[in-house]
């Protein structure tokens, strides 16, 4: 018997690039550094995210206890000083590793030195406080109260809560600023985030995990193993084992292929002209539907 999306009960979300155009905040929000260097300043949409990518996945995978905000102050810093190795410019303090030979080669620098813990300047560490002017997907906001009528609906993401309360206040009012910020707060404690349980919250979700939350960065499996567990114990979501969870992303790299193999089914969000989050090679790993937008999927679930 084949499955139907209705057969399940609740839909976990990636958030960045999903639901949230992560690939235009971040290109935007490296034009002014890109721009004063004559290699960068040449390069393609695809090939500014390629570097930034390249950089970010790297450290990601090397610091998964840094939060998120402080993680994209970083990968800019160090994506400054390639470029500038790279124009000739002399590099006063260097936080490039000597083990990436193949981002050193796309950014043209010839050597790697070891870091020098200085503090970040102010371009960098508004480039991590950059997530909050990231903008949502017209079709993400109306599409997740949809949803929300037939699934619990919740959040694995790699960014830190203050981050992401931004981008959560847009999601459930939409592209407004006409809302009560402390609706969206995380809360101050280690507890889990249920943000419908706040004052005057429009929440479609029920449950947010970020990366600060499950001290890792996807596509580790720590998150998702911490995810299902939480979502297997709670009453709120139905103690609903992985059988009965939908994984619904836009990266194949980061979400589709660690959900695969932990025997969850995914629903891949095809978004038109995404340029990060799929495999290096090429292959693709298991989905059961694909759909180009949000928007679409919520059809195909209410005509189910």
């Amino acid at each position: 018997m084949s499955k139907k999306l209705s057969d399940f009960k609740v839909l976990v979300f990636d958030v960045y690039g999903t639901l949230a155009d992560w690939e235009t905040g971040i290109y935007l929000g490296l034009q002014p550094m890109l721009s004063q260097y004559p290699k960068s300043s040449r390069w393609s949409r695809k090939q500014a995210l390629e570097a930034y990518s390249a950089v970010e996945g790297d450290l990601q995978a090397r610091n998964p206890h840094l939060l998120y905000c402080d993680l994209l102050a970083k990968v800019h810093e160090i994506m400054e000083e390639r470029l500038k190795a790279a124009s000739g410019s002399p590099v006063e303090t260097s936080t490039l590793d000597d083990d990436s030979p193949a981002l050193a080669d796309k950014l043209g620098a010839s050597t790697l030195n070891q870091s020098v813990s200085v503090p970040l300047a102010d371009d960098h560490v508004q480039f991590g406080r950059s997530v909050k002017d990231w903008p949502i997907f017209s079709d993400s906001s109306a599409a997740l109260h949809i949803l929300s009528k037939h699934y619990k609906l919740v959040v694995l993401s790699n960014v830190d809560r203050t981050s992401f309360a931004h981008t959560l206040a847009k999601l459930s009012e939409g592209e407004t600023t006409d809302y009560s910020p402390e609706a969206y707060s995380p809360p101050e404690s280690k507890d889990f985030w249920y943000p419908q349980r706040s004052p005057k919250s429009k929440s479609p979700f029920t449950l947010v995990l970020t990366a600060q939350d499950v001290q890792s960065y996807k596509p580790a499996l720590h998150g998702f193993e911490t995810t299902l567990d939480v979502i297997q114990r709670d009453s709120a979501l139905l103690n609903a084992p992985k059988e009965q969870v939908l994984w619904v992303a836009q990266s194949l790299f980061h979400d589709i292929e660690p959900a695969s193999r932990l025997g969850v089914t995914s629903v891949f969000i095809d978004r038109k002209g995404a340029n990060m989050g799929f495999n290096s090679t090429g292959s693709e790993p298991p989905y059961l539907w694909r759909f180009e937008t949000l928007g679409e999927m919520t059809e195909a679930v209410s005509k189910e």
